[in-house]
Formats: C-alpha cells, sequence, structure tokens
C-alpha cells in the first residue's frame, strides 16, 4: 500500500471539503498526525492585523512540523478591503474574509481569533489607527487573546519600532502585541477578564522579519547572523506535499483579495527576530527550554506514557486498535485539574477516538433554516465502522435540553437511522455576533466577553451524543446541519441557521431624489416560516411623506417572498436621512434584513443587517442618459447611477469593436476592471477610438502592480492615497467643465465623505492632462493626481482615483455630482 499516495488524495480531497462545506472525514495518515499534535503541549500566537497578513508559511510550520497548537490573532475582519469576487464591502466583505481566514486555518492547522477592531481602511500612521480604534479596548483584547490562549511564544509580523513606514494597522499590531506580551500577567490590568481566565506570561516574543526589513542584502545577511530561522520548505511524506504547497494552498482562500496562486515547494527560509522573555536555549528551537510534554501538567506524565506509545506504535491499516488504550487516557484526561490543559486535550482525543472507530455522527434538518421556538425535524445517522463494541445510550438537543434515550449497540457497519422533532428554544439568531449593535467607525460592539475574539457566533443547534466505547462513557457534540442533493451539483452540506419569521428588504439600499416628485418604492417581504402575515410600515425623515402608512401581507409559503409599493414624497429642499422599514407579525415588529452570503470557497453565510435605505433630496443636474459600463471588481456604481435616471447599460468586453460604442453619450470602467479583465489589452484601441471622434470615457481607480490603463497619453500610476476622508480638498482648476458643468462643484461637495479620499493615483503624467483637485493626509505633500482630465481628438479622457465606488453606495450627494459632471462632459455645447 503506497501511503504517500493515499495522502495526497486524502489531503485535496479535505482542501475540496473545504469548498463544498463537507464534514471532514480523516484517513488514517491524519489520524497519526493528530496523535502527535496531541502529545505536544506547546502553544504559539501569530499577531497581525488583517486577513491574508498572516504569514501561512510559517503558522503551517509550527503547526505541521513543530505539531505546536498555533493560533492566527488578526486584529481586524478586513472590512475596509477590496472585493474581487463580487459586490459585497464593509461589513459585508468583513464576513466573508472571516470564513476565508477559517478555510485557510483549516489548510494550514491553524486557529483564528480576532479584536473588535473595525477595519476603518488605509491608515498611513499608528496614530492614526490608535485614535480612530478605541486604543484600550483593542488592547484589552489582544490582552484576552493572550489570557485564553496561553501561548508560550508569540510572533509578531510587523515591526513595533518603524511607525509611518507602513500601514498604520500593521505597525499597531505590533505595538499592541509587544505591550500585552507584560499586562497579560499583570492582575491589576484589565481585572474583569479574570473572572473568565487567569493571567498568563508568554515566554518569548518575536518578529517574522525578513530581508525587506533591511536597506540592503549585505546588512540583512549579517543581521541574519543573529536571527532564528527555519527551513519551511520542509516536506511532509504523511500528507505528500511540502510545508510551503500547504502555505500556498492556505493563502489562496483569500479569494476576495485575489490571493490565488501556484503553489512553490523546496527549501526557503524563514526568519525571526527575538525581542524579549526568556533568551533561547537553543537558536533553532523557539519553544527551547520550553517543557513541551505531558510532563508539563499535573499526573501528565502517565497519561503521556500510554499517547506516547500509541504514537510509536500506530497501526495505519487497523487505526481502532488502539481504541483501548485512547479511551483509558481519554478517562485520565476528565481528570485533571489544569482546566486549560483538560479544555484542549479532551477536545483533540475525542477527534482521535472519533476517526480510530470510524464513528460518522449526523443530525441533518429537513431545511436550512427554522425560526425561534419552533420544531424542527432532524434526520439522525448513526454508524459504527470499527470492530469496537460501541453503545449509543442517548442524544441530547442542547436548545431544548431534552435528552431522548436511544440504546444502540452500534455493531460494526449497521446503519442507525431515526428521526425526532427538535424544539429550537431560543430568541437569538445564529447571526455574526459583532454585527448585532451598531458599530463605530474603528470598533464593534460586543458585550459579552466570552464572545469576543471568536471567529464567528458559536451554534445554538447542537447535538450531543451520549457513547460508551469500550466500556468508557464519551460524549461527541455536532451540530445539526442540512445534507441534500442536487444533480448538477451532487451532496452538499449546508450550516443550519436560525432566522427571524419575516426578514424585510429595501431593493435599493441609497435612493436618490433629484428633484421633489414623489417615488415609488418597493419593499420585499420574505416569510422565515409557513403562513406569516401582518403588516409593514415605513420610518422616515422629518417632513418626508410616506403614504400609505402601512400596508398588509400574508405569505402562506417559507422561503416565498412578497413585493409591497410605498409612495415617499421628499423634502423640497436638499436633504438627506434613513428610510426605515418596520414590519410586525403576531405583536412583534422585525427590523431586520436578511442577507444570505454565498460563494463555493466558504460556508454559506446568514447576516442579518438592519432593514433600511439612505434617501437623499439632491439637487442634481445631468446631460447625457446612456451610459456604457464595464464592470471591474466588486463593483456596483451602475446601480448608483440608475438612481439619478441614467440609463447603464453593462458591456460585455469580448463583444467590443469599432461599430458598437458609438451610442453611449458616455463609457466608465469599473474599479480595478485593467487590473481583472485581461480582454481590455485587446479592445483599448477601440475605446480610444471612441473618445477620438467625440466619445467621453471615465476610468475609475486601478492598482499599480503591472498595470497598463492604455491611457492615450501617458501616465504612471503610484500607490499615492488619500484616507483621511476629512482631508481639506482644493479645486485647482475652477474654471474647468468638471467642476462647473452641470452642476456646480465646491468644497461643501467634499463634505460627508466615508472612509477616503481616494487611491492609487496617478504620479506623473502627459502635459495634455489637467489637474483638477489637490488633496493630501496630515504632514504629507499635495497629491494632484485624484482627478485628470485630458482631451483626446474630439473626446474627453478622464482618469480618477476618488473612491466614487465607496461614496456612491452610501449616497454621498457631492460624489453624485461630481460623477453626473465627469458624464456631462462634451455636452456643455449642446445644452446651449
Amino acid at each position: 500500500m503506497n501511503k504517500n499516495l493515499l495522502s495526497i488524495a486524502a489531503f485535496l480531497l479535505i482542501s475540496i471539503s473545504i469548498f463544498a462545506q463537507k464534514p471532514q472525514k480523516l484517513t488514517s495518515n491524519q489520524i497519526y498526525e493528530k496523535v502527535q499534535k496531541l502529545n505536544f503541549l506547546g502553544t504559539a500566537l501569530y499577531i497581525a492585523a488583517h486577513p491574508d497578513d498572516e504569514n501561512t508559511r510559517l503558522i503551517s510550520y509550527l503547526s505541521n512540523h513543530v505539531k505546536a497548537r498555533t493560533g492566527y490573532l488578526s486584529l481586524t475582519r478586513g472590512d475596509g478591503g477590496q472585493n474581487l469576487i463580487g459586490p459585497e464591502i464593509r461589513e459585508l466583505l468583513g464576513v466573508i474574509r472571516t470564513q476565508e481566514l477559517l478555510a485557510a486555518r483549516s489548510v494550514d492547522g491553524g486557529e483564528q481569533m480576532f479584536t473588535r477592531a473595525n477595519d476603518f481602511g488605509f491608515s498611513k500612521h499608528p496614530d492614526e489607527t490608535l485614535e480612530i480604534w478605541n486604543k484600550d479596548e483593542v488592547l484589552s483584547d489582544v490582552v484576552w487573546a493572550i489570557r485564553t490562549f496561553k501561548p508560550d511564544v508569540i510572533i509578531n509580523r510587523f515591526d513595533h519600532r518603524t511607525p509611518g513606514t507602513t500601514h498604520g494597522h500593521h505597525t499597531s499590531s505590533a505595538m499592541l502585541s509587544v505591550a500585552a506580551f507584560d499586562i497579560a500577567k499583570d492582575s491589576l490590568k484589565y481585572n474583569d477578564q479574570l473572572k473568565y481566565t487567569d493571567t498568563w506570561q508568554p515566554k518569548r516574543l518575536f518578529y517574522n522579519t525578513s530581508s525587506r526589513a533591511f536597506k540592503s542584502a549585505a546588512a540583512f545577511n549579517e543581521a541574519a547572523k543573529d536571527l532564528t530561522s527555519f527551513d519551511i520548505g520542509e516536506y511532509y511524506a504523511l500528507k505528500g506535499l511540502s510545508n510551503n504547497e500547504i502555505a500556498s494552498i492556505a493563502s489562496s482562500q483569500h479569494l476576495s483579495q485575489g490571493f490565488g496562486r501556484l503553489t512553490t515547494r523546496g527549501s526557503q527560509k524563514e526568519y525571526v527576530e527575538f525581542l524579549k522573555g526568556d533568551s533561547l536555549k537553543v537558536k533553532s528551537d523557539i519553544f527551547s527550554g520550553i517543557n513541551t510534554t505531558w510532563n508539563r501538567i499535573e499526573d501528565g506524565g502517565a497519561i503521556g506514557k500510554i499517547l506516547y506509545d500509541v504514537e510509536a506504535n500506530f497501526d495505519f491499516v487497523n487505526p481502532s486498535k488502539h481504541l483501548p488504550k485512547l479511551m483509558l487516557a481519554y478517562s485520565m484526561i476528565k481528570n485533571l485539574e489544569d482546566n486549560h490543559w483538560k479544555t484542549i486535550k479532551e477536545k483533540q482525543i475525542k477527534e482521535v477516538i472519533e476517526a480510530c472507530a470510524g464513528l460518522y455522527l449526523e443530525a441533518s434538518a429537513n431545511s436550512s433554516s427554522g425560526t425561534p421556538n419552533s420544531k424542527i425535524d432532524v434526520n439522525f445517522e448513526v454508524l459504527n465502522r470499527s470492530d469496537v463494541n460501541i453503545q449509543l445510550t442517548s442524544i441530547i438537543a442542547d436548545l431544548d435540553n431534552k435528552e431522548i434515550f436511544k440504546g444502540f449497540n452500534l455493531t460494526k457497519n449497521k446503519k442507525f437511522t431515526f428521526k425526532e422533532k427538535i424544539t429550537l428554544k431560543t430568541n437569538d439568531y445564529t447571526d455574526p455576533y459583532w454585527l448585532r449593535k451598531d458599530a463605530s467607525l474603528g470598533m464593534y460592539t460586543v458585550d459579552n466577553q466570552e464572545l469576543i475574539g471568536l471567529p464567528e457566533t458559536p451554534s445554538i443547534t447542537k447535538i450531543t451524543y451520549k457513547l460508551i466505547i469500550n466500556f468508557v462513557p464519551i460524549t461527541i457534540t455536532k451540530n445539526i446541519v442540512r445534507r441534500y442533493s442536487e444533480r448538477d451539483k451532487g451532496e452538499i452540506y449546508e450550516p443550519f441557521e436560525v432566522l427571524p419569521e419575516v426578514s424585510t428588504k429595501l431593493l435599493d439600499k441609497v435612493i436618490i431624489f433629484s428633484d421633489n416628485s414623489p417615488k415609488k418604492i418597493k419593499v420585499e417581504v420574505s416569510a422565515g416560516a409557513n403562513y406569516i402575515n401582518g403588516n409593514v410600515r415605513l420610518e422616515a425623515p422629518e417632513n418626508w411623506v410616506v403614504s400609505p402608512k402601512e400596508i398588509n401581507f400574508n405569505i402562506p409559503l417559507k422561503g416565498d417572498k412578497q413585493i409591497i409599493e410605498f409612495t415617499v414624497t421628499p423634502t423640497e429642499n436638499e436633504s438627506e436621512g434613513k428610510l426605515k422599514v418596520i414590519a410586525n407579525s403576531k405583536g412583534k415588529d422585525y427590523t431586520k434584513q436578511f442577507v444570505e452570503i454565498n460563494y463555493n470557497h466558504i460556508p454559506k453565510q446568514a447576516v442579518l443587517l438592519n432593514s433600511e435605505a439612505k434617501v437623499v433630496r439632491l439637487n442634481i443636474k445631468k446631460e447625457g442618459d446612456y451610459i456604457g459600463y464595464i464592470k471591474g471588481a466588486g463593483d456596483v456604481v451602475p446601480e448608483s447611477l440608475r438612481q439619478i435616471g441614467y440609463k447603464v447599460e453593462l458591456i460585455n468586453p469580448a463583444e467590443i469593436n469599432d461599430k458598437n460604442l458609438h451610442k453611449y453619450d458616455a463609457i466608465v470602467l469599473g474599479v480595478r476592471a485593467y487590473n481583472v479583465v485581461d480582454e481590455l489589452k485587446f479592445k483599448q484601441k477601440f475605446l480610444l477610438d471612441y473618445v477620438e471622434k467625440g466619445g467621453n470615457m471615465v476610468v475609475q481607480y486601478n492598482t499599480n502592480r503591472n498595470v497598463d490603463v492604455g491611457a492615450p497619453y501617458p501616465l504612471k500610476l503610484s500607490r499615492d492615497r488619500v484616507t483621511d476622508e476629512h482631508a481639506e480638498v482644493l479645486i485647482l482648476a475652477e474654471e474647468n467643465t468638471l467642476m462647473n458643468f452641470p452642476n456646480k462643484i465646491t468644497n461643501k461637495d467634499f463634505n460627508g465623505w466615508v472612509q477616503e479620499r481616494g487611491l492609487y493615483f496617478p504620479v506623473f503624467w502627459h502635459e495634455a492632462y489637467v489637474p483638477v483637485l489637490s488633496m493630501h493626509d496630515k504632514g504629507e505633500n499635495m497629491k494632484l493626481g485624484s482627478l485628470l482630465i485630458a482631451k483626446y481628438g474630439k473626446g474627453n479622457y478622464i482618469y480618477t482615483g476618488l473612491s466614487f465606488f465607496r461614496e456612491l453606495p452610501a449616497g454621498v450627494s457631492g460624489a453624485y455630482k461630481i460623477f453626473a459632471n465627469m458624464l456631462s462632459v462634451g455636452k456643455e455645447i449642446e445644452s446651449k
């Protein structure tokens, strides 16, 4: 039997299961590796700022080679980034990136944690970062992570000594880690945490440095003599993969950030610099001098004697032969006085026991969701695929604390199936816990200390199986899932969610009124159960009028929807506010919109947001009506343009030719279009020909990573950006049509912007371009490249790094006026 070939296939199956959301089913190779990890009692914590900041090579090395329990603390969930795979931004992007991190940890073997810090976008200095974040609260969360995870060693991704040289979030993560290293042991600091955990002092703190941190190769080579290094190209024969291959697969889970990449293999060095703590006993071993054996804990020696023997004599053909010893060790672990290690090792050994027995335990609901206090049908499947004597005595549904006695003798390979009705005795939903209360720009609000740091909301729909294995009682807990099949997809697993009976959705999240005429506003009402009825009303800003006051709905089937329509009349003058939806059914108000996020590489997510929209009464003028739009990455600008009356047609780049562009009043290229749409390089000649013959083309920002935006005259992109959304803006070209037609642009049109002014501005450009605006962050030179316009033939070419992709969906009035002016360029004469 070729165990290497089997392990390669098994690893690929596990990778695929991440995408398919299927439960993990371990091969004997993987069981053996779990036994190895069971016998290592050391912990490492890696700390950085964002999803995709983590060094998956080092996390994988520590988890798979050293066998350490390895965690990654990401201070934020990456809410402020861009999205290359869909339209979700801000908190919804944070949900996606959270799951991408969990997918990455499923590959590299690590665990995942967070703080309450909100990723508010790029920051140029930790002073700004820690001013917008609540520094004390984020520091307390880092201390909490250290006290609960109890790492022996901590490794910072970034250098705390170089403020202002990189992203402010990056440096802040390192600064807070350095501070927390000492604070975590102090019982007088953040002592409210000590109701739930104990103080902790890590042994060592490191910085994960590299040659990029040095001015020259010679300087790095000299410094490397004092650094600790690892060969993270280690080959794992049990997996049939190198460590850096695993790391590449883990990193590739960050698809929303465009991190899909080729795998790498072969010898590769990684370096860490010792910062503080106990000096290394062995330079090459960050755990040297730390007892990582079972003798570390009281009464652990006897357990270790049993489990080291299992590891040394592991039977890859019949791992169930080890169950008697495993059950004995399990009984001893249950009696440990060290609650920290008892919790960790009990969880680990249960996974080994379940896999060795070939146990299959499943609780599958008939649908993917239920509502609070409703009853659901759950289909159970129980199977023992070993020769070991196993009994299922009972099952307990955690929500209703109902024990159902079974008394099954699970004979080898005989499948037991049965159905039970479970009551969802809860008033809670299974939505992301950090989104349940309104957040500030820099912080999420989480009041429950025990939730802080968790990657996702703990499942409230659990089933506990009470078993007897080899005459030893043991409990194994599983989440209720939904398992079903589709003919074109095969078997599908989905999480089971508890959701509201009624959810609502305004079909537009920003509604622009360009005059005082009323608009028909549609509300979608969705039923989370059968036979739902009630009424819906809209709560509008002061002096706005809604008619009628309420509308009844009646939806007989779960999952069905009903569209109802209100008439909303805005104020005479410019104003803005929120339009809120309130549905009432059976005397209870429902104010949430249900958002489903469903991508192949992460489990399906259920998110509940406030059901509301921003409404803006805006005096805006425009010329031209028919806009051609080439979508970029995560781009919802077309929907925003339709709000102010444009007819927007999405252009398929493959279909562009010399005859089908002239019909448009303007053509807009979406954010990062040249980064993500390869076809454009073949179609640029047609786009420029359109401009030369009198057309108007607007190109939104692209990153500066080896991209040619095909401009008619040379321009060079940079990483220049203005991150302060309140930064002063100077209008350089006051007489330029962009600032005057058809809307007069003044400084007040730059009020109320969100997250940033713009990014990836051009830094050099041909004299044909006219820079229209100037802006800068505090302490920096003026940036002139945010908005450039050039005459080309009879038409106009506009390049802008202003962040319209954020401002328009946020309903920023001035951004709409500027965009309308960009689309109206060249129409001045026609309007006269």
